[in-house]
């Protein structure tokens, strides 16, 4: 897999934790520079690594979907596109939380990189370099959360559920993508 779509990947992936950040930003206006470089971090830190976690599931059961791994490939990123999309025009209702306590942060962490192990399945079966994958994924996410955080504290709830429509049909164009090369070579 080239850097190129690795870098598209990270950005399709982290357009939840886009929705996240501007979120967090609303919810803490007052958040300063620290605060929000940690919550960063930890968001960062398990987009990098759940790809590693599901690659490492994924490695298992390579050799019985090789013959298929790129619809395997396709089929988890239109799943996940499509969540995204779905879960986009879902009303959020008012939300008051801290997204700074602990807890949160690393529950938004989870539920923010949960599709990313799905994508670590599919480096299984496809060549992707982990290591690069795990500084693409980590540092885009980190510069997403910290502009998000940034922009929340600006603009209004309502560009997030945007962001996730965006990213779903990112993830949905990779998996196409990687059928048409496989087509193709």
């Amino acid at each position: 897999m080239s850097v190129f779509t690795l870098i598209l990947l990270a950005l399709g992936l982290s357009f939840d934790t886009l929705a996240v950040s501007i979120s967090s930003g609303i919810a803490r206006k007052q958040i300063v520079f620290f605060e929000a470089f940690r919550l960063a971090a930890v968001l960062g830190f398990f987009q990098a690594a759940m790809p590693i976690l599901g690659w490492l599931g994924g490695i298992s059961i390579k050799k019985y979907i090789e013959p298929v791994d790129h619809w395997v490939a396709l089929a988890l990123l239109v799943i996940i596109g499509v969540k995204m999309i779905i879960e986009s025009f879902k009303d959020d209702g008012v939300k008051t939380f801290n997204p700074l306590e602990p807890r949160v942060m690393v529950g938004m962490a989870l539920a923010t990189s949960i599709d990313a192990l799905a994508v670590g399945v599919s480096f299984a079966i496809t060549q992707v370099n982990l290591i690069l994958a795990f500084f693409v994924f980590g540092s885009i996410t980190f510069l997403v959360a910290m502009l998000g955080m940034l922009f929340g504290k600006k603009i209004g709830n309502h560009i997030g559920h945007r962001m996730e429509i965006i990213g779903g049909l990112i993830l949905i164009g990779i998996g196409v993508k990687i059928v048409l090369e496989h087509l193709n070579g």
